[in-house]
């Protein structure tokens, strides 16, 4: 007997209307990941590189991996509990700042010491990257760390121009971490620690008068707007970097599949790191184009002379920490020498 049209209609929306676990077994469910992070849906770090990685992510596990990015901290809490949130499996996976917690993660303060890091962004990336693999593990013990890179240089945006450190005497300038803070300090400045989202209403209050950030970071926080004067630091090493975490809840990860840790993993360690340094060196120029072609503003930077007596101010700095991450059971100059080394080995890539 032949199906009628209406009766073949019928049955085949009872298969449609069906639950997901009687439906064949080609259609599998997805897993779906909170990823939160605390800059703007425009910024650069959300459209050029969280983005992109949960896209290359989604593909490789087959559609199977589905990644919802929450910026602005959308889900709640402040960007120093950004890393307790993956832990703790509130989230999924964070994009965060170590310095947001100063001191707890001692190891990656190698790269936060003044005129350590590079220039450019991709060769801090990728020094960050291996230096994480070999000495991070367990510090981070309690999350699956994804990656942990560096971004390029940072730079001096304030209202007035800083050509010397006379200039930057009793200047408030918000600090990305706690040695960027004590290097300020030690170039005459007061440094304030600062979540870069507080950054513009502290500007405009008069609580600070600039902040130090990559170019990068600019346009999401309109600091262009805010201030005139952008002082860049030449060559390399800089005056400074912050480093970042790409984390992930660790229950979460360890009760995926193989398949999908493997598109997870195909994506993070180096991989990942490339594709935030390359972000922040493209980005950084554009932004810094945009910036020199506004009319009222205006970029300067100090000479290599000038640096000279910048580097010899901050040396404290360094030797403050190799003190002080002794008593936490570290080697600061061990740690110090082997960032140099890589900062070397990656530069000339």
């Amino acid at each position: 007997m032949t199906l009628s049209r209406r009766r073949f209609l019928r049955a085949g929306g009872a298969v449609l209307a069906a639950p997901a676990i009687a439906r064949p077994a080609f259609a599998q469910a997805q897993v779906t990941l909170k990823l939160h992070h605390f800059l703007p849906p425009v910024s650069n770090g959300h459209t050029k590189m969280l983005s992109p990685w949960a896209k290359a992510v989604e593909q490789d596990s087959g559609g199977k991996i589905k990644i919802d990015i929450f910026p602005s901290m959308q889900l709640g809490g402040t960007p120093p509990q950004l890393y307790d949130q993956a832990r703790d499996g509130v989230v999924d996976i964070v994009w965060t700042l170590p310095g947001s917690t100063a001191g707890r993660f001692p190891s990656t303060e190698v790269f936060e010491l003044p005129f350590v890091a590079a220039r450019r962004g991709i060769t801090n990336a990728r020094a960050a990257q291996e230096f994480g693999d070999a000495n991070l593990g367990k510090e981070t013990a309690d999350v699956k760390l994804l990656s942990y890179w560096c971004h390029d240089h940072g730079l001096i945006h304030a209202n007035k121009a800083v050509k010397t450190m006379d200039d930057l005497k009793g200047l408030k300038l918000r600090s990305p971490t706690r040695l960027a803070g004590e290097a300020l300090r030690a170039l005459g400045a007061v440094g304030v620690p600062m979540p870069i989202p507080q950054v513009p209403e502290s500007i405009a209050q008069n609580v600070i008068d600039g902040a130090v950030v990559p170019w990068e970071v600019v346009p999401a926080i309109k600091l262009h707007e805010l201030v005139k004067f952008h002082t860049e630091i030449p060559g390399s090493p800089t005056l400074y970097t912050a480093g970042f975490f790409l984390a992930m809840n660790k229950a979460k990860y360890d009760g995926l599949p193989a398949d999908l840790k493997a598109a997870i993993d195909k994506n993070s360690g180096m991989k990942f790191a490339e594709l935030a340094g390359n972000m922040w060196d493209d980005a950084g120029k554009a932004v810094s184009e945009m910036v020199k072609a506004r009319s009222g503003n205006s970029i300067g930077g100090i000479s290599e002379d000038e640096k000279a007596r910048w580097v010899k101010a901050t040396e404290p700095v360094v030797e403050n920490w190799i003190k002080q991450v002794k008593d936490k059971g570290l080697d600061g100059s061990k740690l110090l020498e082997q960032a140099r080394a890589l900062v070397a080995k990656h530069d000339k890539a």
